[in-house]
Parts: C-alpha cells; sequence; structure tokens
C-alpha cells in the first residue's frame, strides 16, 4: 500500500507571542500555504516536557477514575488521573508519580498505550496515555488544592460512565475505550494458546 501524498507544509512568514500567563502562551503565526494564500492562526503552545493521562487498573476488570474540580466548567468532573511531565522526568516516571500524587498508589507495571492530542488545529499539546497494573499503595504530596475522591469503575461499563453527566473528558473517554480494546485482545491472544 502507498502512503498518500501530502501537500507541502505552509511556510511560517512571522511568529509572535500574542499573551503568556503561568499556564498559557498564544502564538499567532502568519502562515504562506503552498497555493499562495496566506492566513493568520492563533495557537496555544503546549509544555515541551509533555504530559501523561494514567488508566490505572487496581484489578483486570475495574480502572481507577479520579473526581476532581474543572476550572473551565466550573464544576466537579469524573477523569483519570493526568499531569505534567517534570524536567529530567520520563513518562514512565512522570505517569508513577502522578498516579502516588492523586490516587495513592504506585504501580510495577506501566506501559504507553496511546498519544493523543486534543484540538490540535488551536493547541500543540499532545497527552501520553500509559497503562498501569499491579498496583501497590504509595501516596505522595500533590499540587492539588483540595484531596481528590478516586473512585473504582468496571471497564466494561464504559456506556453507563458516558451517561452520566460528570464523565466527559474526550482524551479520557478514548483512553478507557482504547485501553478496555488492548486488554480484551490481549485476553483473546492468551486464551490462543
Amino acid at each position: 500500500m502507498s502512503q498518500p501524498s501530502w501537500p507541502q507544509k505552509p511556510r511560517v512568514l512571522s511568529r509572535q507571542s500574542v499573551a503568556r500567563s503561568r499556564l498559557f502562551h498564544v502564538e499567532s503565526l502568519d502562515l504562506r500555504f503552498s497555493n499562495g494564500e496566506e492566513r493568520t492562526f492563533e495557537r496555544l503552545t503546549g509544555s515541551d516536557q509533555g504530559a501523561v493521562m494514567i488508566v490505572a487498573m487496581p484489578d483486570p476488570e475495574h480502572v481507577l477514575l479520579i473526581r476532581e474540580y474543572a476550572a473551565g466548567f466550573e464544576d466537579y468532573v469524573l477523569t483519570l488521573p493526568k499531569g505534567l511531565v517534570d524536567p529530567g522526568e520520563d513518562i514512565v516516571s512522570a505517569a508513577n508519580r502522578e498516579l502516588m500524587e492523586e490516587c495513592g498508589f504506585g504501580a510495577h507495571n506501566i506501559e504507553p498505550l496511546v498519544e493523543l492530542s486534543l484540538a490540535p488545529n488551536y493547541m500543540r499539546h499532545r497527552m501520553q496515555v500509559m497503562l498501569a497494573s499491579d498496583l501497590y499503595p504509595k501516596r505522595l504530596p500533590g499540587d492539588e488544592p483540595e484531596p481528590l475522591i478516586v473512585e473504582t469503575h468496571a471497564l466494561d461499563e464504559l456506556p453507563a460512565l458516558l451517561a452520566r453527566e460528570d464523565f466527559h473528558e474526550a482524551r479520557a473517554i478514548a483512553a478507557l475505550y482504547i485501553a478496555r480494546d488492548r486488554l480484551r485482545d490481549g485476553r483473546d491472544d492468551a486464551m490462543r494458546w
């Protein structure tokens, strides 16, 4: 199967900082496309360190979710533990640290599952989704303003989770479906032997 031919990337004519806060940097890009069209795009630039989201499995059928305040919605939401990769930290260490800070567990086994983005036309942000298993109790102090509530949910009950008003983060939903399918494929492979 041959690779599709992609158009030539637009040329960056200029780049300037529009706004900066503690968390966000808005950048303006003036671009010229290969057909001569010129446009200005604004984007949020992400951390060059990256970020992790953890699908933590206390047993083969269940996953840990956290309830935390989401300022964007001005309400509490149910989601997966996640956070930024600290300077000098690899994604496995970051995932284990975030799991300890947000859920009170560490993991003996952590493996990359998938990389996800969110609104790539407007944000340069990538999230490494990690699958964590063989959990053990371990709590590290985190940077959350209040203790997070940790809940255990059956991975096979994703439709019931989707029906809830407090569970709607697209990355978390995608991560859970991908993890569920990966785990099912692994069980099917094991049963063939």
